[in-house]
């Protein structure tokens, strides 16, 4: 049997009451959500993240270390941790290099000045990563994104931001270097993301 959408997900003209960053903290602050809850807020809404798989566990394990390692201190790298990029959105990258701050951002999240490059691991994400959260990242002026998809032996770089979402969009295979544009030098391979 299929599964069938929920009533809820079916009536699309329902109003819905959207969430703010300091709402969505405050149920965090309440234990409404605990630390094994995974959902990022897209949009206002609470939307349940995907299960990790090993093959995700792994790519992101090899990715960084990588990154660490080409970055030499020149960028932080957050691993799947929130940022906020404005009143209704804090969504958590499974990696953002982030420039470095005095606080190490133990005093606020980071927002789209702070991110240098913003990278998502895709499995069973693609669609949603590719359809929502690029045009989210986009409209929030982050300068670059990356969608590793891990199914596809492939990642999609996304450069130039607006409105209306990345205009420069180039898909790379593996056997590439890439090189994040706002770190001239820091080269990753993406060989060890696709064994």
């Amino acid at each position: 049997m299929l599964d069938q959408p929920s009533l809820l997900a079916r009536m699309l003209d329902v109003p819905r009451r959207r969430l703010s960053v300091a709402e969505y903290d405050r149920m965090g602050e309440a234990g409404i959500l605990g630390p094994d809850d995974r959902v990022e807020l897209i949009e206002g809404e609470l939307i349940a993240m995907a299960p990790i798989g090993s093959y995700h566990v792994g790519s992101v394990i090899g990715l960084n270390h990588s990154l660490v390692v080409a970055t030499d201190g020149r960028a932080l790298v957050s691993v799947q941790n929130p940022i906020r990029l404005d009143d209704h959105n804090e969504p958590q990258p499974d990696f953002a290099l982030l420039r470095p701050r005095e606080d190490g951002y133990r005093n606020a999240l980071p927002g789209p000045p702070d991110i240098l490059l913003a990278i998502e691991v895709a499995d069973s994400s693609l669609a949603f990563d590719r359809t929502v959260k690029a045009p989210l990242y986009a409209r929030a002026g982050i300068p670059e994104l990356w969608i590793v998809d891990l199914a596809g032996a492939r990642v999609l770089v996304l450069r130039d931001p607006s409105p209306e979402g990345y205009r420069d969009v180039t898909e790379v295979l593996g056997g590439t270097v890439l090189e994040p544009s706002l770190l001239p030098g820091v080269r990753v391979g993406t060989d060890s993301l696709f064994p």
